[in-house]
């Protein structure tokens, strides 16, 4: 437990720091009334669906780094992470290009009002520019962890989110000498911090902990053998990522076909449950870090104890959390004295049923996130998020949420129903891994 605690704890209390921050964020645009809200949760829809599905190289990394490490191999590490970072990089740019070019025209395109798109189209060109150095970022965070560093991207998080705060509300409400942007102000101290981390980042996986060498494949033959494992595991995750952030933007469609005061009220309840989401997202990470390195140590009975604890220990914290989540919904006539009674209204029946689907998202967690990867088993997740976005969530979230008077809460009674079906879907999956049969291929491969 202590070794779990040990990885979990300050990856949890980054994410929880990171998102605290986020919502603070929010409340902060939320000053500016409820279309305020509304663009800026649709803008950044949009770069999660970027951010995520490039960020998939970053859990291949996590992966192969911790294998790699398990088994003392420095430089496989080294060239991992270097080709990691060199085609993150150039991918996260690639992706990017229309939404920073096109900002305006993207968030009409992709079903967000007229209102929205006004108000949302520089902050989305903005943040979107903010994905090039959030992918280096996750890259190097998932080699820190992986090292037994996991403190140091807790530490470049913090300071990062931090100043992201300060600087957003400084340049949003234009206090003392700075200029009063309103949401471009947010824009612009994602931006500046966005890379501000992965420089923070950079020089400590580098100059500091030395975890790796910058080192790139010296022929082609250790090109593709770098390269093809790491897409191997890459390429499933990124689709699954995809295929989970579309599910994302197109709730929020559905929403705003609803209306924009319901989007509103959604994005508030939904920032605000990602908070404590994430206080469960270290074991996760504990998971995927301590299942690999035995599966790279070539000990499948390791890895399934640690396997096991992790879901005992996420099931416990995803009770407690799910309970303090649902208290939350007091205090926002406090938090959100703009955004009107409609609004707060909706977000507190929202906040009600989300904490009642957060066990299954929190287990979800650990299966898709820690076990299946793994095991490399990316067609159970690609089977679990398709079927329970497409086939079961989205259908349901039209359904309830433009045929009948439920509107919002039907949408969200359909997410919680997608994190049911595809919990039921990872867990079959997950009995089927054979460890033992896991352990021997990987071996095969790396010799």
């Amino acid at each position: 437990m202590r070794e779990v605690l040990k990885i979990a704890i300050p990856v949890s209390l980054e994410f929880v720091v990171m998102l605290a921050l986020n919502f603070v964020n929010q409340i902060i645009v939320g000053g500016l009334g409820p279309i305020a809200i509304a663009a800026v949760g649709f803008a950044g829809s949009l770069t999660f669906i970027v951010a995520v599905t490039v960020g998939a190289i970053a859990s291949s990394v996590g992966v192969m780094s911790s294998r790699a490490f398990g088994a003392r191999r420095e430089h496989e590490l080294n060239v991992t992470v270097s080709v990691a970072m060199a085609i993150g990089f150039v991918l996260s740019a690639i992706f990017v290009f229309v939404p920073t070019v096109w900002p305006h025209t993207s968030l009409l395109f992709a079903g967000a009002s007229t209102n929205v798109a006004d108000s949302g189209s520089r902050y989305l060109q903005l943040t979107a520019l903010s994905v090039i150095p959030l992918v280096i970022s996750n890259v190097l965070s998932a080699v820190l962890r992986s090292t037994d560093h996991p403190r140091s991207p807790m530490f470049a998080t913090t300071v990062s989110v931090v100043l992201n705060t300060a600087l957003g509300y400084l340049l949003v409400y234009g206090v003392g000498p700075f200029p009063e942007l309103g949401i471009e102000g947010a824009g612009i101290a994602t931006l500046l911090t966005s890379v501000l981390k992965a420089l923070i980042l950079w020089y400590q996986a580098f100059a500091i902990h030395h975890t790796n060498h910058w080192e790139l494949p010296q022929s082609w033959d250790e090109w593709k053998t770098v390269v093809k494992p790491l897409f191997v595991l890459a390429i499933p995750m990124g689709l699954t990522e995809l295929v989970w952030t579309l599910g994302l933007y197109f709730y929020n469609v559905v929403l705003q076909k609803v209306g924009d005061l319901p989007l509103a009220a959604a994005q508030i309840a939904n920032t605000l449950e990602g908070v404590f989401i994430v206080a469960s997202l270290g074991l996760m990470t504990a998971g995927q870090t301590l299942v690999s390195r035995s599966i790279g140590a070539q000990d499948p009975t390791e890895a399934m104890r640690w396997l096991r604890l992790v879901k005992k220990m996420a099931l416990l914290t995803s009770f407690l959390f799910a309970a303090i989540y649902s208290s939350t919904g007091l205090l926002l006539p406090w938090l959100y004295q703009n955004a009107g009674d409609q609004v707060r209204h909706g977000a507190f029946i929202l906040i009600l049923i989300n904490a009642c689907f957060q066990p299954f998202r929190v287990r979800n967690m650990v299966l898709g996130g820690a076990a299946l990867p793994s095991a490399s088993d990316m067609r159970g997740i690609i089977y679990g998020d398709t079927a329970g976005a497409f086939f079961v969530g989205l259908p349901l979230a039209i359904a309830l949420g433009l045929f009948t008077p439920l509107g919002m809460y039907g949408v969200a009674i359909a997410r919680g129903l997608d994190e049911v079906s595809k919990w039921l879907i990872y867990s079959y999956r997950e009995r089927k891994i054979n460890w033992h049969k896991v352990s021997d291929d990987h071996a095969v491969a790396s010799n």
